[in-house]
């Protein structure tokens, strides 16, 4: 029985014909191409175009009006930051961090400080090009707290605020959020409510809700904290009302 030729042995090696022929295919382009530079020596040179261009006449009449400072989002981020948090409501008490009606700024320590881990959180922060944040926080119905944050970046080699709301939203559904929903006119803005409190021993049960979008180089952040379970449209509302002042 023959045995069967390994598979190495079935390819034909390049021998001397093969050579000859490459050889021969590579005289030929170069006698071609000397050819061709001799047909050309022979030509009249072929004119350039003018120089000169039609001149496009300029348009008539007025341009569009420029943008008020509200409709300009570039001149309304490059403000008071404080001056787009959403209002506090009226009769609402101090929240754990105390601002004034018009928020309040907070440092890049003071940031990452909320952080797991605030050393890790303050170096990908400075590397993510934080510029500032500001934040509102109050208290209501006698058991519910609230924080908004607007964190701004500079976004000079990437867009972090868009990955920081992706960030949120991971860690809202690791948390094992039971709903979410979109936020209106957000793009991929979202909000969640956990029915599942923490709890802790000595304390009441907390209930949380949270919501994440973004606005050019502006992230949002909403937390919202109660002794009884947070309803969708108490998210949402503030979620939207938020968004709709950037």
């Amino acid at each position: 029985m023959t045995e069967p030729v390994p598979e190495a042995a079935r390819v034909r090696r390049r021998g001397r014909t093969t050579f000859l022929i490459a050889a021969a295919a590579v005289l030929g382009t170069v006698a071609g191409t000397c050819v061709g530079y001799l047909v050309q020596a022979d030509r009249e040179p072929t004119k350039l175009p003018p120089l000169s261009q039609p001149v496009v006449a300029q348009a008539k009449g007025k341009g569009p009006e420029p943008l008020s400072a509200a409709q300009d989002r570039k001149v309304k981020f490059e403000g008071d930051l404080r001056r787009l948090l959403v209002e506090r409501p009226k009769g609402a008490g101090d929240g754990a961090y105390t601002t004034d009606d018009e928020g309040e700024w907070m440092s890049l320590a003071e940031y990452a400080d909320w952080y797991t881990k605030p050393d890790t959180a303050f170096r990908d922060l400075v590397g993510d090009e934080f510029r500032r944040a500001a934040v509102t926080t109050w208290s209501e119905s006698g058991t519910r707290d609230v924080e908004v944050r607007l964190v701004q970046y500079r976004q000079e080699e990437q867009v972090a605020a868009a990955g920081y709301a992706e960030s949120g939203y991971y860690w809202a559904d690791d948390l094992g959020a039971n709903h979410s929903w979109s936020i209106p006119g957000t793009g991929d803005g979202m909000a969640y409510v956990h029915d599942e409190p923490q709890r802790k021993a000595g304390y009441q049960p907390l209930y949380s809700a949270q919501a994440h979008a973004w606005r050019g180089d502006i992230a949002m952040e909403i937390w919202i904290y109660d002794t009884k379970p947070v309803p969708k449209k108490t998210i949402m509302g503030l979620a939207e009302r938020q968004m709709e002042r950037l």
